[in-house]
């Protein structure tokens, strides 16, 4: 399989839209973005993802990847975490550690999924990147907390976060074998949608506010090594260790490898200016690997394709 840069330019452009209209936002209108990463957080994620785990029909298969992903990305960042705090300050380095668990796997990840893809292989995608969600808004949210609240205030916060809830009413629901009415699912519609164009805005709304005394290299090569320096390896290093241990469907290979060369998660701003830690610092790093992507992705992909045999 050849990977066409052009086919992932329309969801680029797309997305640095939707961060423009944020910055325009920001700088003409006065929006603060506070208010709206915390209705992204406590509101439309849990929505989003309640509605997606239902129509993707869970099986123990899927769990399987959801759970997997959740593991993978919470070692990832306790590794890092104790590495970033040698090198850089709490707040810093617990932006780092969140960060590392993470990409931008849903916002942008998931368009050029589809592209990608077959069906098949996209309902696979969105199980792994439901466990990477499920790490933000557990483990990652703990680290991130923990950047300057204490270990109770860190868990408090946790326990109020209504993503965790909304995943075990969806799993309930589905192994009862209840059916939502129609309406209710094509009202649910509305969310994924807003869910991509809020969370890219509130980029460009911190963005609106950011001087150039927030630039900080080191953090961002922090973030920029981890995101396309780690992850890109691992990934191939997982499928070729399942290539030795099952057969592995191409679609299946193919999916893990794009959760490793996605950008920056768009995320870390929303979690980042619910806690107070840096947002502006995590707008800039997120965007300077937003716009390494249409570069690095199908390099990236094309190489740890031939290495792992896919296509």
């Amino acid at each position: 399989m050849t990977i066409d840069p052009g086919a992932l330019m329309g969801p680029l452009w797309t997305l640095l839209a939707f961060v423009g209209l944020g910055w325009l936002a920001a700088r003409r209108l006065a929006i603060d973005p506070r208010p709206i990463a915390t209705l992204l957080i406590y509101l439309i994620a849990p929505l989003t993802f309640f509605r997606g785990l239902l129509l993707g029909g869970p099986t123990p298969f899927y769990l399987l990847l959801t759970v997997a992903f959740f593991l993978l990305a919470s070692l990832v960042a306790a590794a890092i975490n104790p590495l970033a705090k040698r090198f850089l300050s709490p707040q810093e380095s617990a932006l780092l550690a969140f960060s590392s668990g993470t990409g931008n796997t849903g916002y942008f990840g998931l368009p050029i999924a589809m592209i990608l893809l077959p069906p098949e292989g996209v309902t696979l995608y969105l199980f792994c990147i439901l466990g990477i969600t499920l790490y933000e808004f557990t483990v990652g949210f703990y680290l991130s907390a923990r950047g300057q609240f204490s270990v109770r205030e860190s868990l408090r916060k946790i326990v109020r976060l209504p993503l965790i809830y909304a995943f075990l009413a969806a799993l309930v629901v589905s192994g009862l074998g209840v059916t939502l009415p129609t309406a209710l699912l094509e009202s649910l519609a509305v969310f994924p949608a807003t869910y991509t164009l809020l969370g890219m805005m509130i980029i460009g709304m911190t963005l609106g506010r950011v001087t150039f005394r927030e630039i900080d290299l080191r953090f961002m090569a922090g973030c920029v090594a981890v995101r396309f320096g780690l992850w890109p390896w691992l990934m191939l290093g997982t499928v070729l260790v399942l290539q030795a241990l099952l057969p592995l469907p191409d679609e299946l290979a193919l999916a893990l490898l794009l959760l490793g060369v996605v950008p920056m998660a768009a995320n870390v701003v929303v979690v980042a200016m619910e806690l107070g830690i840096k947002p502006e610092k995590g707008a800039l790093a997120v965007l300077a690997t937003t716009l390494a992507a249409p570069l690095l992705i199908p390099l990236y992909l094309q190489l740890l394709m031939g290495l792992a045999g896919v296509g």
